[in-house]
């Protein structure tokens, strides 16, 4: 049994695998500091976790990964760490888009790219094209990200739309809203896990999360393996989902 999941009530559950899992991944750090490493140490071996959740999504049909990489408050952390991270990042795009395609798998990249550099931002474009066209899975890539900042870009995008007269405020619906977001093509998040024993979405996907499960592992992200996957796989298909319907 891996760390973190229970095992399956014995009653079983409803529901199939999920389209969609969102990954909160957290605890690189501290990982590090268990073993004097320095926090550089904790995040390469995250990047390692990344290719083992990647594994185990494909060989559970998952149709959309969505992987929350760097926060928005993420820029707060000291300069060097923001550098490191910065530099794993181009070393991930330049090592692992060839790989990706051949998995066929779609990279998709979203928050507020005007705070990276340009370099990067012509890396993550580059990756983007050449992947455009795979249809096994995408991978969503939450880089300088934030939930609320999400939100009020799309606010901005229809009151724009309103004050020049392309939409009326009674064409303000859900759907509509919905369309204004970066995760405008993905379907909501069935299943969000988080890593390091934290119980919070940290400003990631609030719209998105409406009805999504919730599941918090004890385990550091640096531990997190395709086992790992699998075992929430089970969990997920064990519960029953209702979406504010009767019992």
């Amino acid at each position: 049994m891996t760390a973190g999941i229970q095992p399956l009530s014995e009653n079983g559950g409803d529901v199939s695998a999920p389209r969609h899992v969102a990954i909160i991944m957290d605890g690189n750090g501290r990982w590090a500091a268990k073993r004097r490493l320095p926090r550089s140490a904790g995040h390469r071996r995250g990047a390692e976790a990344v290719r083992e959740a990647i594994s185990g999504a494909l060989k559970a049909g998952v149709e959309y990964l969505t992987l929350y990489a760097f926060s928005s408050e993420n820029w707060n952390r000291p300069q060097e760490e923001v550098t490191d991270l910065m530099g794993l990042l181009k070393l991930y795009l330049s090592r692992e888009v060839k790989s990706l395609s051949k998995q066929g798998i779609r990279l998709k990249v979203i928050g507020r790219r005007k705070r990276l550099s340009e370099d990067i931002n012509e890396m993550i474009e580059r990756a983007e094209t050449q992947t455009r066209d795979n249809k096994r899975m995408t991978l969503v890539i939450a880089l300088s990200y934030g939930g609320r900042d999400e939100i009020l870009d799309a606010v901005r995008s229809i009151a724009a739309d309103v004050a020049d007269g392309r939409m009326s405020i009674d064409d303000i619906d859900e759907a509509r809203f919905q369309n204004s977001l970066a995760t405008h093509d993905l379907p909501d998040p069935d299943l969000i896990i988080r890593t390091s024993g934290e119980q919070r979405l940290s400003n990631f996907l609030l719209w998105q999360a409406a009805y999504s499960e919730f599941l918090f592992l004890d385990l550091l992200w640096p531990d997190f393996t395709e086992e790992t996957f699998a075992s929430a796989m089970e969990e997920y298909q064990g519960r029953h989902r209702r979406f504010g319907g009767r019992p």
